[in-house]
């Protein structure tokens, strides 16, 4: 493990074997490298030459704090659980975090650059743009915008292809953002422990051939990540039929549970 350095290239060196550069200048090598460097991960091109691509949305993230207080009104519009206010191409997702704190994601469906003429860094510009996309909401969402007490975090949403996955190659695998990369579902940490946890085992049950073990946990892992991936949940919650269509999916979820 190599904690609070970050790769800036890997080398294969032959044999199962790699050496990985960091941006301080110094290297280490490995017998078996997983690559658990996100979505984009320096250690994919070894095995992979599929990228992300932009997948049609931007999430925008706030934080309204001492909401049952100072932002009561919209606290009370998220309840104690969590809010989705939806429509085709916008919508907020909102939570409740510890302290009455209110934890909130605004979607929007743009084109990659958006707005092209807004400097990212100016916060109150960036929000002003955003909120003019929510004009007539209800106040106590459009809040969860205009009252942050945080600037905004733009975020355009990448994903790999899906179903994507590699031939073997030695001493090396992925886990996580860096093998299966999606638009944020509720799953991908779920699945990214999941891998870690599964990976493990697999070196586990085969402590004298480390192949064996990557191509048992890839073998794994790469149809549950294509099920797993398989729901396009960003069209459920912002397509023509929102909220239609959310309400229709949350439905058959507890339905089969």
């Amino acid at each position: 493990m190599q904690w609070g350095r970050k790769v800036s290239g890997v080398q294969a060196l032959g044999e199962g074997r790699h050496e990985l550069r960091f941006t301080d200048g110094t290297t280490a090598g490995t017998t078996v490298l997983a690559g658990a460097d996100g979505a984009w991960s320096r250690v994919r091109p070894l095995l992979s030459g599929a990228a992300p691509e932009y997948t049609g949305f931007i999430s925008v993230e706030y934080f309204l704090f001492d909401g049952d207080t100072r932002h009561r009104a919209t606290a009370e519009a998220v309840g104690a659980g969590s809010l989705f206010a939806l429509a085709p191409g916008k919508g907020f997702l909102a939570y409740r975090e510890r302290g009455g704190t209110l934890h909130a994601y605004v979607q929007l469906k743009k084109p990659q650059d958006w707005p092209a003429d807004t400097d990212v860094a100016d916060g109150a510009a960036v929000s002003g743009r955003i909120a003019a996309e929510f004009d007539g909401w209800a106040p106590e969402l459009t809040a969860l915008i205009t009252d942050s007490d945080t600037a905004p975090v733009v975020r355009p949403l990448y994903a790999l292809p899906a179903g994507h996955r590699w031939n073997r190659v030695p001493g090396v695998t992925l886990i996580g953002d860096a093998a299966h990369l999606a638009a944020p579902n509720g799953e991908g940490a779920n699945l990214a422990m999941l891998d870690g946890a599964e990976l493990g085992q697999a070196i586990a049950a085969h402590p004298d051939d480390v192949e064996a073990a990557l191509a048992d946990y890839e073998q794994a892992m790469f149809p549950r990540a294509a099920e797993a991936g398989d729901e396009d949940t960003y069209d459920l919650m912002l397509g023509d039929d929102a909220p239609r269509s959310w309400i229709a999916m949350m439905n058959d979820a507890g339905q089969a549970s």
